[in-house]
């Protein structure tokens, strides 16, 4: 048996952000159809708006829990993920007259507002993330995700 972390550090992938990479690739035409249309339909949350580890307890959520603010800046700088993060959240800010709770109903958009709020803290430039904040969650971060990661 391989050891998995240490593979992937040799690999110079030592996150395993691959595994978001190939969670996404079957799916991330049908998230980008979802979010245009207002509405999540699929289940894809976990790997494209990751949140901190220590909120979900099922397995795909520990799976692609990001594990620090490390981890979530390497996510952002990752020239596929942090990509598609950004092209969903600017998918997100087109829409009007839809709250965050009619586009990904509960608790997904409790995972949003996780996910904002994680690469928010992370992000060298926080703008997009504090829009998203601002237009969906009245400007307010997760508390739960903020005691995590502060």
């Amino acid at each position: 048996m391989t050891d998995t972390v240490t593979d992937d550090a040799r690999n110079g992938d030592p996150y395993d952000l691959e595994r978001f990479v190939q969670a996404q690739a079957p799916v991330y035409s049908h998230v980008l159809a979802e979010l245009r249309r207002g509405r999540k339909a699929s289940h894809w949350m976990w790997f494209v708006f990751p949140q901190i580890a220590g909120l979900g307890g099922s397995p795909t959520a520990v799976r692609y829990a990001i594990t620090s603010i490390d981890e979530a800046r390497a996510y952002l700088d990752h020239p596929t993920l942090g990509k598609r993060l950004r092209e969903c959240c600017e998918v997100l800010l087109a829409h009007d007259g839809r709250t965050a709770e009619q586009i990904f109903g509960h608790p997904d958009v409790l995972k949003l507002r996780s996910s904002l709020t994680l690469f928010l803290r992370a992000a060298d430039d926080p703008s997009l993330f504090e829009a998203m904040l601002a237009k969906y969650f009245d400007g307010e971060p997760d508390r739960r995700t903020l005691a995590l990661i502060e």
